[in-house]
């Protein structure tokens, strides 16, 4: 009796896409403390300037170095050149401005509402798909931002003018996200960073050095640690899994883990800076979750 051949088996290929999700979430998130932190000791326009110039030259340097060819085109290149001012100069240049007068957790809290805004845009201009299921999750996301913020805000402790700020940053990352999705750049995304950061710190070191007090610099252990954080983890790290979770997710559902940075960046800046965080606040972490599932789970496949 003849034994039949053993068929090997092909092993499953392990599923990367949740971590990536989730060290973008903790990147994202520590951002805003560490921003915080940096703003409290230097200007927040020439902490950008500085920061942008620093990572874009960091992530061309090591291509250069590594003997990467460049992989993108004039029109490309141009492309997050424009990514970059939106994304990164614009985004934080006023978000930063607006953490002077307001604290962490707020300032993560109002940018968390990118999915909503993204996603009634994506559904206009990049025809992604508007289903009860997705409006249902967003809704209950949005809700659950609301109750944190009406909390935080009835507690006095932010200003008005710094909110302004935040809401005009928020602005500036939703029609960068959308342009990044509209525009479509190929070739390498980390390339493709270095140029945005590049751009970014380009428009903004004139600006900085316009506007901003250099005098007013307090070199400090904290404020090295920020910069050193939000070069590395921020600028660099943090950006490539964004536009990363961009091409693979689609707008809407990987602008929806933007709901799960009011939680975090409020644990963060509890445990980094101190800051007051009550049970009420705590509260919308339960339709953020739901809504954030209900946004990004597969629809089911048609028969």
């Amino acid at each position: 009796m003849s034994l039949a051949p053993s068929i090997p088996v092909p092993r499953s290929r392990f599923n990367t896409l949740p971590l990536a999700i989730g060290l973008f979430c903790l990147l994202w998130s520590y951002a805003f403390v560490a921003g915080k932190i940096g703003v409290t000791h230097c200007p927040p326009l020439i902490l950008l300037a500085a920061r942008f110039s620093l990572a874009g030259i960091l992530i061309l340097g090591a291509t250069l170095i590594r003997g990467d060819s460049w992989s993108l085109t004039w029109r490309d290149a141009a492309i997050f050149a424009v990514l970059g001012i939106a994304n990164n100069a614009l985004y934080l240049g006023l978000g930063y401005t607006g953490l002077q007068s307001v604290s962490a957790g707020l300032g993560g809290l109002i940018v968390s509402a990118n999915p909503v805004f993204t996603a009634a845009l994506a559904a206009l201009l990049l025809g992604e798909g508007m289903t009860w299921r997705k409006a249902g999750g967003l809704l209950l996301g949005i809700t659950g931002v609301t109750l944190i913020v009406w909390h935080r805000l009835s507690v006095g402790t932010d200003s008005l003018h710094g909110i302004v700020f935040t809401l005009a940053s928020l602005a500036s990352l939703v029609a960068g996200t959308i342009l990044f999705k509209l525009l479509a750049p190929k070739g390498s995304l980390w390339i493709g960073n270095g140029v945005q950061n590049l751009a970014a710190g380009i428009v903004l070191t004139p600006v900085a050095f316009t506007f901003a007090d250099v005098h007013a610099i307090d070199v400090t252990p904290s404020l090295l640690g920020a910069f050193a954080f939000l070069v590395l983890g921020g600028s660099i790290l943090a950006y490539w899994l964004w536009f990363h979770l961009l091409k693979v997710c689609g707008a809407t559902a990987a602008s929806a883990y933007h709901f799960l940075m009011p939680p975090l960046g409020m644990l963060f800046a509890y445990l980094v800076l101190g800051e007051h965080v009550e049970a009420r606040d705590l509260l919308g972490i339960i339709p953020v979750a739901l809504g954030i599932y209900l946004v990004t789970r597969p629809a089911k496949a048609a028969a």
